[in-house]
């Protein structure tokens, strides 16, 4: 299993580009957001102390995602996977507020993108740290022989 989320480096058609400016909007209004919601802001803050870094690698991140730069060379799982707190319902949260940040700031065409994205984003981090849901755990061995 990866540790991370891989991003593929590779040529795309200059027309389906989101410039950096808007990725930097976006990034810095969706986290002002986050940090100042009710169910987010407590789980963020206390994980993040200096958030200029952290914003400057997720503009680093959704750059390399939406535009295939190759700037973003971090590992997201293990990080997310180490937070304490962290259920579903704030991915779902999470998604929503990203996706309306996104509508607000972007095309249509654009804000799809980003939605598209971040859905598919959410839905590894939620598979990595939470596992498929109603999957039984594997059931252990025992050693049923009869010698010793």
């Amino acid at each position: 299993m990866t540790q991370g989320i891989r991003i593929p480096t590779r040529n795309v058609n200059q027309a389906f580009l989101v410039d950096d400016a808007l990725i930097e909007a976006l990034v810095h209004t969706f986290y002002d957001r986050v940090r100042a919601h009710p169910a987010l802001g407590p789980v963020f803050n206390s994980a993040i102390t200096n958030w200029e870094p952290h914003l400057a690698t997720m503009v680093d991140f959704w750059s390399s995602v939406m535009n295939t730069s190759g700037r973003y060379k971090g590992q997201p799982m293990p990080k997310h996977a180490a937070l304490s707190g962290v259920t579903p319902a704030h991915f779902t949260i999470w998604l929503g507020l990203f996706r309306d940040t996104a509508t607000e700031l972007c095309t249509p065409e654009i804000a799809a993108r980003f939605a598209e994205k971040s859905e598919l984003i959410t839905k590894s981090l939620q598979l990595g740290m939470f596992g498929l849901p109603g999957l039984k755990q594997p059931i252990e061995k025992t050693n049923t022989s009869t010698n010793p």
